[in-house]
């Protein structure tokens, strides 16, 4: 069973990596748009990140289910699954507007992309406390 917590840290990092990085992106992505008036190459490497970490989300979900039926589904386990499913509609809506921006629509401000980037930040860290207290 080690090697399945193995792959699903390792999917986990890469997927976060996206969930923190990519609506930073947005913004830097915006400002190369202004700038060019069209896609340059930050806009495509935003969305080839989102494209790839977006199977890595589907290898630690499910690895994730995986590890938490090996334990008989804790409470704390349920616990992360929300929060994990919150990570997840965070993640869709940064989809959303990734392809949103490949159109050259940019419809939030900078000001809100930081805020949204800070809320996933927030996610991550509750999942890790309820990960490593396992409160009930």
């Amino acid at each position: 069973m080690e090697w399945v917590k193995i792959i699903h840290i390792l999917c986990v990092m890469g997927w976060m990596t996206s969930i923190f990085a990519v609506p930073r992106a947005l913004i830097y992505w915006r400002r190369e748009y202004d700038r060019l008036g069209e896609n340059g190459p930050l806009g495509d490497l935003t969305y080839r990140l989102y494209r790839f970490s977006a199977g890595l989300s589907m290898i630690a979900v499910f690895t994730g289910l995986w590890l938490a039926w090996w334990h008989g589904f804790p409470g704390w386990a349920w616990l992360k699954l929300g929060l994990v499913a919150a990570l997840l509609v965070h993640y869709l809506w940064t989809g959303r507007m990734v392809r949103a921006a490949q159109k050259g629509v940019f419809e939030r401000s900078e000001r809100w992309l930081r805020v949204f980037n800070e809320t996933s930040v927030i996610g991550a860290i509750a999942v890790l406390w309820v990960v490593v207290v396992k409160p009930f």
